[in-house]
């Protein structure tokens, strides 16, 4: 299949913006790579790229023309997983986008799980935010997204949702996780507060309520790092919050409370891919192993 060899090598261009790039990462001579985006332009009639000082940009044509070589290869992906499950073979890649929140023990507890039962399937995990799974999915890099906030959006079909709800994470010695129930807002304006960066699920969860409250939360830190924030707890007798997803295991140094506050909103998980894609047989059965884990 060289003549799809040969369209991999226009796509790498187009994500990289360079020929000398893509033929880094393509191991192969940038004469290689140029010649054959020359014959493709020589066979369809029209530029596919502007030529500029400073690198490659696609011209309308080639927009048209990449959106067809990844829909073809993601097509291809889908026919070789069909075959080799016609074999009795469960092979094949899950490629997915996760939220940070649900990357440091949902997901990996998930994907053990189904390893187990179909030890030849590999994955490709990325960690992003909604926006980076949109582009992922819509670009064919990634067959799932599993992400917080997913917006309404025609070309994005949404297969699975779990509610989950924000909690206070403090160290185990801290003075309030001797309080077995949940903690209300209020409670922790005595405290030291760490937070998430305003990009993220549970911080827009928590500026949104609180703009209806008279309630000020202000952060002495803030980071767009979860694995941070969490350390940080155990330095400091500060608060940080987190979706439940998110929050350390049994065991731990740190510790989980929910909310108290009457009608303070969860956050919905969403297991998403490209509406009307044909996904890899691997894939449904990622999706349907998802959709029925418990614990």
């Amino acid at each position: 299949m060289n003549h799809l060899r040969f369209l991999h090598y226009l796509d790498e261009v187009a994500r990289v913006g360079s020929i000398r790039q893509a033929a880094e990462r393509l191991h192969v001579a940038p004469s290689a790579v140029n010649r054959r985006i020359q014959d493709l332009e020589d066979e369809l009639g029209t530029p596919l790229f502007e030529r500029l000082p400073r690198g490659m940009r696609l011209t309308a044509a080639g927009e048209l023309f990449v959106q067809y070589i990844r829909s073809r290869a993601a097509h291809l992906e889908q026919v070789r997983s069909e075959i080799e499950d016609l074999q009795g073979l469960r092979r094949g890649r899950v490629r997915i986008v996760v939220s940070q929140a649900a990357a440091g023990s949902y997901l990996p507890k998930r994907i053990a799980g189904f390893r187990q039962q179909h030890p030849l399937v590999e994955f490709q995990v990325q960690v992003g935010d909604h926006h980076r799974a949109l582009d992922a999915l819509r670009s064919f890099e990634s067959d799932l997204a599993l992400i917080f906030h997913l917006t309404p959006e025609t070309d994005i079909q949404r297969m699975h949702e779990l509610v989950q709800p924000l909690c206070v994470v403090m160290h185990r010695d801290h003075p309030l996780a001797a309080q077995p129930g949940a903690i209300s807002l209020r409670q922790c304006l005595d405290f030291p507060v760490v937070l998430p960066s305003r990009e993220t699920a549970g911080r827009q969860l928590l500026d949104t309520y609180l703009a209806r409250r008279s309630i000020k939360l202000r952060a002495l830190v803030e980071s767009n790092s979860f694995e941070f924030l969490l350390g940080y707890l155990r330095y400091e007798q500060a608060l940080s919050f987190q979706i439940q997803i998110g929050v350390p295991q049994a065991g731990d140094e740190l510790v989980s409370r929910e909310i108290a506050d009457r009608g303070f909103p969860a956050a919905n998980l969403v297991l998403a891919s490209l509406q009307n894609r044909q996904l890899p047989v691997v894939a449904y059965a990622f999706v349907e192993y998802l959709m029925h884990a418990t614990g």
